[in-house]
């Protein structure tokens, strides 16, 4: 007897952002699955898929993100219930789509008896039957090695410099606002050679002891009568940029741009941007952006065909580092 066996990809998503899931589907061609979720009166949520995903390839997409009185821990437990219950409901392999990966800054032990809870999110995932992660622009490249299991990273800089390309005249500064983010910024500098960009970063200070502040002290290189774009993974409180963007005016940038792929916007970020001297702020749309929040300087750019691709060359065994040229590794 012969049996044919045929693939399927079954895409799901959270409550935090479904608007990305829908788009992501609409580039594969698919149907967004229905996860029929039911919250109780008491918070308690509880999925149940209202198809059969026996041997399905399912993909549980959620950005772990805080909204709608809902926060980032219920974003992640939601996701968590999601993938426990594609793994109790026979799923051939569970992969876990979180644009915006939770915790990620919790990485290491930058003081005494203080949590890695990076790691942790990524074994509860594991616990929950997840076998494949994605992610876009982590925080730090080492949380990769935190799951257990193939981890796909990916990274919005295409979409970046794309919008540069279209958008910057000639011989923009790219401008890591730290030390830490140079070899991003250089990278970025180089694949807009043709526009003879180039490169600076600023050195930045964090006191001890304190959460979301930093001092911009001075700017390596050369910024004077240029346009300069801050390059970074996420903008939280807009502290960091802000700063960083005062020193570059102060050392005669003409013009400051801001680029970041997760836009957090927490606390005082909106009023920051909208009062601070920075032209544009381009953001993707990794994660939701509310009304309240829609300033004009910012613009937001879409991920979800580099999603997509990536689901794509998942669900057919084949390179997902190619898509961008291997250069998503770190």
């Amino acid at each position: 007897m012969e049996k044919v066996t045929t693939k399927r990809l079954a895409l799901y998503s959270g409550r935090t952002h479904p608007e990305l899931a829908t788009e992501v589907a609409s580039h594969l061609g698919v149907k967004l699955g229905d996860v029929n979720l039911v919250e109780f009166a008491n918070g308690e949520v509880r999925p149940r898929y209202t198809e059969s995903i026996r041997g399905s390839d399912v993909f549980i997409m959620q950005t772990h993100f805080g909204v709608n009185g809902r926060s980032v821990n219920d974003s992640i437990m939601e996701q968590l219930i999601m993938c426990d219950a594609a793994h109790r409901a026979s799923a051939k392999r569970i992969t876990a789509v979180c644009p915006f990966y939770g915790y990620a800054r919790q990485d290491r032990k930058a003081e005494g008896r203080e949590p890695i809870t990076a790691r942790l999110i990524a074994d509860l995932f594991r616990a929950a039957g997840v076998k494949r992660m994605i992610s876009i622009d982590l925080h730090s490249g080492q949380i990769q090695g935190f799951f257990d299991g193939p981890v796909d990273h990916l990274t919005a800089t295409p979409v970046l410099e794309r919008y540069i390309r279209e958008q910057a005249p000639q011989q923009p500064v790219i401008v890591s606002p730290d030390a830490g983010r140079i070899r991003v910024a250089q990278r970025m500098a180089q694949h807009l050679g043709d526009r003879d960009a180039g490169l600076a970063f600023v050195y930045k200070r964090r006191p001890k002891g304190m959460t979301n502040t930093a001092e911009a002290m001075e700017v390596i290189g050369d910024v004077e009568g240029r346009l300069c774009v801050l390059t970074d993974d996420m903008i939280d409180t807009g502290g960091t940029i802000i700063s960083a963007a005062e020193i570059l005016l102060e050392r005669g940038a003409t013009e400051v741009w801001a680029m970041a792929t997760h836009g957090v916007l927490s606390g005082p970020a909106i009023d920051r941007l909208k009062n601070g001297p920075i032209e544009r702020v381009i953001l993707t749309n990794t994660l939701p952006l509310p009304a309240e929040k829609r300033i004009p300087q910012i613009e937001v750019l879409s991920v979800a065909e580099i999603i997509a691709e990536a689901l794509s060359a998942v669900f057919d065994d084949t390179s997902v580092s190619d898509i961008f040229d291997g250069e998503n590794l770190s």
